[in-house]
């Protein structure tokens, strides 16, 4: 028999939302609060991610907590980006900086969560059983944690390790092995370039080829981390009030107001300083509105790539076309792994899988490619993906698939009607910007929130059906004018097999969501204050 605990609030997960939330409610607002993460430890999508090159594409200096001075100064970096075991070793510091191990219960999760709505309470039950029941539920599980599993035919009877890159396991060791890759976004690049050298041979397996530009990793130059903790004040103001919150410059000059030798200029610029981001929103302001100027910029990529590869057949594979519109990606130096001899790429358009076999890899063409270990490099079922495989039932017993049966909702990407006082970090239609700063703004809103209702006896927080409604409108309309809706990405969810395409993100910026929060906040949460509120 599990056992029965009540408690203000519950945060599951303990990445980067999941902390930060935890430190809010009980170091702030002293609420009784216990967290789960099915995890051994904290750091979210950075304790499972252990595959080799894991690396964030937000620079170190950005890519951590603005909210805390001290924190921040306490703080340095060997490189221009962090790399996974520095992310991690990073937000335990944090955990006990702030005393917040003690409130986490790690290797549990929450397998189920529903409304009672006679008491006004979550009732949620863990893996163990147990019940628990708190007014307030924040869910931090993660964009990016859902993983994507392709079903393909065979796909139990390899022999070999097969493993995915989100659930990289301590003892795979592929050196000197015969390895297959199986996608090629952020994460297959990433694990590609670091393998490529230490394998017997490598395949590739490329669906959709990816634009990608130098990450610039580089180590940090005397002086440069003291005079970012210098600046935190003007630094972090800046970040905040722009839209990517990326620590870049976000141009607005139009490609076409620039001759040809200037455009190559700009372009070999961002190139030779690194960063996907940079490459598409500092070099020219329509890159992402514009189809000609995004055109421009791709063949400006397309001539590296061909430039880079010296063999014109395995660039022809791996090749991107179309339009550069999927989350703007960098590497540090996949394009170059394809001159090892022992590295092929294998274009999946032109020569499907067929099977998976208990020896390897057969495609279409006949060929059976024999693998030690097969690396699934397919992403997550991002954004919403989580939420839906939980056992998730909000007011009159409405389980969240039903609920977003149209595609998911949200108001201003944190909470959704039907589901009282129940809170998301970067849930669906929230900003598509750098993580960690989005993270921190949704969080400090949520608790502000709280504490509203907590101060004014209200009992229930939950948008009102027309609040979601306009919000989603909102970011239908921002994503109609973007050309990152034209192409199918996990962007809009078009990477799962079966599910609907649908706006996931609001690309209006972060200065201006930040607006929309504090317009919300400051007006006594109009948006928010249910039917079902009562006096203190």
């Amino acid at each position: 028999m599990g056992t029965h605990e009540t408690v203000d609030a519950v945060v599951i997960g303990a990445g980067f939302g999941g902390i930060y939330a935890m430190h809010k409610l009980v170091n702030e607002l002293g609420l009784t609060t216990v967290g789960f993460d099915r995890a051994g430890g904290p750091g979210g999508t950075w304790y499972w991610n252990r595959y080799p090159g894991a690396l964030s594409d937000s620079e170190s200096y950005v890519y951590q907590y603005s909210f805390d001075k001290d924190l921040y100064q306490d703080t340095t970096w060997e490189n221009t980006y962090l790399t996974q075991p520095e992310i991690l070793s990073y937000l335990e510091g944090v955990v006990d900086r702030f005393d917040l191990r003690r409130h986490f219960r790690f290797d549990m999760g929450v397998s189920a969560q529903w409304f009672d709505e006679e008491a006004n309470q979550w009732v949620l039950t863990t893996d163990d059983g147990a019940t628990i029941r708190a007014t307030y539920v924040i869910n931090a599980v993660g964009l990016l944690a859902a993983i994507n599993m392709p079903d393909i035919p065979g796909r139990d009877d390899f022999q070999g390790r097969l493993v995915h890159t989100a659930a990289w396991p301590e003892d795979l060791d592929v050196t000197g092995k015969r390895v297959a890759v199986i996608g090629t976004g952020s994460t297959g690049q990433q694990v590609v370039t670091a393998l490529g050298p230490q394998v017997e041979a490598l395949s590739v397996f490329v669906r959709t080829p990816q634009y990608s530009v130098p990450v610039g990793l580089r180590p940090m130059r005397e002086g440069e981390v003291e005079d970012t903790h210098q600046r935190y004040e003007q630094m972090w103001g800046e970040i905040k009030e722009s839209a990517l919150a990326f620590g870049i410059d976000e141009v607005e000059r139009s490609i076409f107001d620039s001759t040809e030798e200037e455009r190559e200029r700009i372009f070999q610029q961002a190139w030779d300083q690194g960063g996907g981001f940079r490459f598409m929103f500092s070099t020219f302001g329509d890159l992402a509105t514009d189809e000609e100027a995004n055109r421009l910029a791709g063949d400006f990529i397309r001539r590296k790539i061909a430039e880079t590869i010296k063999d014109p057949e395995t660039a022809r594979k791996i090749m991107p076309q179309g339009l550069h519109a999927r989350r703007p990606l960098c590497d540090n130096g996949f394009y170059e792994t394809f001159n090892l001899p022992h590295v092929e790429p294998v274009n999946i358009q032109e020569t499907p899988i067929e099977r998976i076999t208990p020896e390897g890899v057969l495609t279409s063409d006949g060929v059976l490619r024999e693998f030690d270990a097969i690396i699934f490099a397919t992403g997550f079922d991002a954004v919403d993906g989580n939420y839906r495989r939980m056992n998730l039932k909000g007011s009159g017993g409405v389980g969240i698939s039903e609920h977003w049966a149209e595609n998911p909702t949200s108001y201003l990407g944190v909470t959704t009607p039907g589901f009282p006082n129940w809170f998301m970090v970067l849930g669906p239609k929230g900003p598509f910007t750098n993580l960690p700063t989005s993270i921190e703004v949704q969080v400090e809103w949520i608790a502000g929130a709280i504490d509203h209702a907590r101060q004014e006896g209200i009992q229930r927080l939950e948008p009102t059906e027309e609040a979601e409604q306009e919000w989603s409108e909102t970011c239908r309309e921002l994503a109609k004018d973007s050309l990152f809706g034209r192409v199918d990405s996990w962007i809009f969810g078009a990477n799962v097999p079966g599910k609907k395409r649908s706006v996931l993100f609001y690309l209006g910026g972060l200065a201006n969501y930040r607006q929309r929060m504090a317009q919300e906040a400051q007006a006594g949460y109009p948006s928010l204050t249910s039917s079902v509120s009562v006096d203190a």
